[in-house]
């Protein structure tokens, strides 16, 4: 239906309408393909954006034409009749009346034609502009201002945590300045990004929380607050270490300890902090709720990867832990890491701050 109309439509508000279509979609598209990484819907952006400019040469070769128009060839001259012969004398009756049948012989002068009425190209144009304008408008912001229709599931939010935001905070938290709670680390690490940072840019995630605890062994006095967010490939996990302990000493008990090589410890620089890789396996859990209630002790779960990044560029003690696993035992290339930690640890310091 759509291409009928502007196949009927005339020329200056046809192509104006085919220029904002394509420019429209084509930008849409690419900007989609370079933020998913999508090289297919980039080609088909790449297609929007030269049907586009065909159609502004078009319009570009149309308009200078008519600022300078052909002269129109001029009709050649016919040519003169053959002169006549004389005739013969008429009579002196007939001359004295020829020149009063004379005008009525002749008609009155033909009247110039009127030229015809140049139609408003630029006004035809910019309506053809306004109009699709507001359509693509429409199909830009309908998906984000109408409510949807299908039935997928919403992405999980951190307003279901664990821990109510009205609870009371610990005493810890109270003493220690600028503590992060565990509902303000899940806000920045909830990102909508975070499933492509971990190169799984399907995915959705499916619980997220927050927690306000505290460090084992440390009666209550070291706040450690922790946001998990879950997919079905990953989960992730962040949390806050407010204790005296530095990252280069952390690492030094892992020298003393003799397992610095079977944890995979790497020292890095993020956000110009120290920090460092470690690996470890997660505890496994295992309860039957069937007629004999079994449970399964203790296991060893799938390998972890964490980064610890101290809390500020002096290593004064503290630190931030973003550590991810799966179910499968497989695990994101370290870089994955690094760039979560380059974009939420920013946004706690934010949340911290106030």
């Amino acid at each position: 239906m759509l291409g009928l109309l502007l196949r009927f439509l005339p020329f200056w508000v046809r192509e104006p309408l085919f220029i904002v279509i394509g420019s429209v979609f084509g930008v849409r598209i690419m900007y989609l393909a370079v933020d998913d990484h999508d090289w297919k819907a980039a080609g088909i952006g790449t297609v929007f954006l030269v049907f586009t400019a065909i159609r502004v040469h078009t319009v570009v070769k149309a308009l200078r034409a008519r600022r300078n128009p052909s002269p129109a060839p001029t009709p050649a001259a016919a040519p003169a009749p053959a002169p006549a012969p004389a005739p013969a004398p008429a009579p002196l009756q007939a001359q004295a009346l020829a020149p009063a049948l004379a005008p009525a012989v002749a008609g009155p002068p033909p009247s110039p034609v009127a030229p015809e009425k140049d139609h408003n190209a630029w006004g035809q144009a910019l309506a053809a502009f306004g109009v699709f304008g507001a359509l693509a408008a429409a199909i830009w912001l309908g998906p984000h201002m109408l409510p949807s229709d299908d039935n997928t599931a919403h992405l999980a939010s951190c307003s279901d945590s664990k821990d109510s935001e009205h609870d009371k905070l610990p005493k810890a938290y109270a003493r220690t300045p600028g503590a992060v709670t565990g509902d303000e680390l899940c806000e920045a690490l909830n990102r909508p990004d975070l499933a492509r940072l971990l190169g799984t840019p399907g995915e959705a995630a499916t619980t997220a929380y927050g927690n306000n605890g505290t460090a084992a062994l440390t009666d209550g006095k070291v706040a450690e607050p922790e946001a998990q967010v879950e997919f079905d490939t990953y989960t992730v996990n962040v949390s806050a270490s407010y204790n005296h302990l530095s990252t280069a000493q952390y690492v030094r008990l892992f020298d003393i300890a003799g397992d610095r090589a079977e944890k995979d410890v790497r020292t890095v620089k993020v956000l110009g902090r120290p920090a460092f890789f470690s690996s470890d396996h997660t505890m496994k859990f295992e309860i039957d709720f069937g007629e004999e209630h079994k449970s399964a002790p203790v296991q060893q779960g799938p390998l972890a990867r964490s980064l610890s990044i101290a809390l500020d560029h002096k290593d004064r003690g503290g630190f931030y832990d973003i550590t991810v696993w799966s179910k499968s035992g497989a695990l994101p290339p370290d870089r994955a890491l690094v760039d979560i930690a380059e974009k939420v640890l920013p946004t706690i310091t934010e949340r911290s701050a106030h």
